[in-house]
């Protein structure tokens, strides 16, 4: 393991506003998967590894009320800022749209760079990962690809669903043809609803969404990123209404809250705005004050967001490096333990219908792994940082089954 101190880093960067118990380093990954990672970390080397990872638009520093709880049960906590994100290097930042090459962002490179960090922590093997949001892709894909590896997985507010197939041929009379479904063009079928909506995820993936993020246009960064954790908080009223979906289809998606089937005509900011109005953003200050906001927006200030959300367009939208990659996958299930874990107020629980149910499929989860689903009360979607204490109860109750 290769440590950089912040005074040998290439940025002159502030410290952060870290609970007592958490440090911040980087590890040196350059020679394997081409990363600087920064990482937090609380609890002593050699414990037991357990690797925290964020989601969009968070940041390593989302698990800082976690890593220090965690690790005083006895083990090594460490929270990584992911490819694209934070102050982790070895990814270009401010990159134009056309210029990136998406192969850096799609799964089987994302579970490359945790392996890559693991050793570079000085472990061959990780007791168990933690992922919330795109993390908890993260978090299940990995487990999925090296269980060898990654020896359990917790997954929060985005429930794992099995990798797609290749079409199965099947024996007829003229031969063998091919089985094939017709998939749902969700962007097609949102566009014709009155009034027309988008989906975030593709929205995301487009050109103008980094600029759209950046811009933060009409209420300026820091309004714009409280109003978007406030949304999707459990202090928003309209998350009370979070429950499964009958299907993947248009008007099944269109009851789901703005900041995820948008307006069509909205930008991110734009729907913000919009579903902010009347609100009382300062009831987050309980769980994200004014400091911590802060620190989310200097990071994203610095770096942008193209970065972050070349994850949306290497899985998303089905780009051609993704889908054949992850059909390496096909047929497989996680065969490690694994539970999951969110607010009770997450629409994300249900945004995939069908996915948090999956668990309980054979097929998907290997039987006698899956610990089964908890659901946080007083949490939306950022739960790990609304109801910071509950979450460890159930990681710690999942490292008890194991």
């Amino acid at each position: 393991m290769s440590n950089i101190s912040d005074q040998q880093a290439e940025e002159d960067l502030p410290p952060l506003p870290l609970p007592e118990g958490i440090t911040s380093d980087y590890v040196d990954c350059t020679a394997s998967c081409g990363l600087t990672w920064h990482v937090l970390k609380a609890g002593e080397p050699g414990r037991p590894l357990v690797l925290f990872c964020h989601g969009f638009p968070e940041l390593a520093f989302s698990w800082r009320k976690v890593l220090p709880r965690v690790a005083a049960a006895g083990f090594y906590c460490v929270a990584m800022d992911q490819r694209g994100y934070g102050r982790t290097r070895g990814w270009p930042r401010h990159q134009a749209f056309a210029d990136v090459d998406l192969n850096d962002y799609v799964f089987t490179n994302l579970v490359r760079d945790l392996v890559c960090l693991a050793y570079g922590l000085g472990y061959t093997t990780v007791h168990s990962i933690v992922g919330h949001d795109f993390g908890g892709v993260s978090s299940a894909t990995a487990a999925l690809m090296r269980p060898d590896i990654f020896r359990s997985s917790i997954q929060m507010s985005h429930p794992h669903h099995r990798p797609a197939e290749p079409a199965l041929g099947r024996q007829g009379t003229g031969g063998e043809e091919e089985k094939k479904e017709k998939k749902v063009d969700i962007q097609a079928e949102l566009a014709k609803l009155d009034p027309p909506r988008k989906h975030y995820k593709w929205y995301n993936s487009s050109p103008q969404a980094a600029g759209d993020w950046e811009a933060a246009a009409p209420q300026g960064l820091e309004a714009f990123l409280r109003g978007y954790f406030h949304l999707k908080s459990a202090d928003w009223a309209g998350n009370a209404a979070a429950r499964p979906l009958g299907k993947w289809g248009a008007r099944e998606l269109a009851g789901m809250p703005e900041y995820y089937i948008m307006r069509a005509e909205h930008t991110m900011p734009e729907a913000v705005a919009a579903n902010m109005a009347g609100e009382d953003a300062l009831k987050t200050e309980r769980w994200l004050s004014e400091a911590d906001l802060r620190v989310y927006c200097a990071e994203w200030g610095r770096t942008g967001f193209q970065g972050a959300l070349n994850w949306y367009r290497a899985q998303t939208a089905s780009t051609p490096q993704a889908a054949r990659d992850m059909l390496l996958l096909a047929g497989r299930r996680i065969e490690v333990p694994c539970a999951f874990v969110s607010g009770r107020r997450d629409w994300g629980n249900y945004q995939q219908p069908g996915a948090l149910e999956g668990y309980e499929d054979p097929g998907t989860v290997r039987e006698g792994c899956y610990r089964g689903a908890r659901l946080v009360d007083g949490a939306g979607h950022w739960v790990q940082q609304e109801q910071p204490e509950a979450v460890v109860r159930e990681i710690l109750a999942f490292f008890d089954t194991l």
